[in-house]
């Protein structure tokens, strides 16, 4: 049961890694969150490949200052907000139930809460050099 567990983690993780680079390309996909799942998938489902994701250059570029800094730069906030923002109002229009909207309500503005207060702001990063 294990090893199936592992297994699922590990192609789950794969799964958000090919999403994650499909919003290098479309900006509209929030390319760290898909990164931080992929990365908490592997380290759930293998040392091996956790250690593996944690070398390679989209882990350095994309997740490695926020994890050791738990920052993000301020277009990597926007972008999430933003993206998160419109799905939120897709649902927010398709669904006539009260309860729910005030609930998607209530979400979005522990969102904005969290992401200002509890989330610091970096500076946007430059290049990854090799040796990092």
């Amino acid at each position: 049961m294990r090893n199936i567990r592992n297994i699922m983690f590990i192609t789950a993780g794969f799964l958000f890694i090919g999403i994650g680079i499909v919003g290098i390309i479309l900006p509209v996909l929030p390319t760290t969150v898909f990164f931080l799942i992929a990365s908490f998938c592997f380290a759930k489902g293998s040392k091996k490949f956790d250690n593996w994701f944690k070398q390679t250059k989209l882990y350095k570029k994309y997740l490695h200052g926020y994890v050791t800094t738990r920052a993000l730069s301020l277009p990597a906030k926007i972008r999430i907000l933003i993206i998160s923002d419109l799905m939120t109002l897709l649902s927010f229009f398709m669904v006539d139930i009260i309860f729910v909207r005030v609930i998607l309500v209530l979400l979005t503005i522990y969102k904005y809460y969290y992401f200002i207060y509890k989330i610091k702001t970096s500076k946007p990063i430059g290049k990854v050099s090799e040796e990092a």
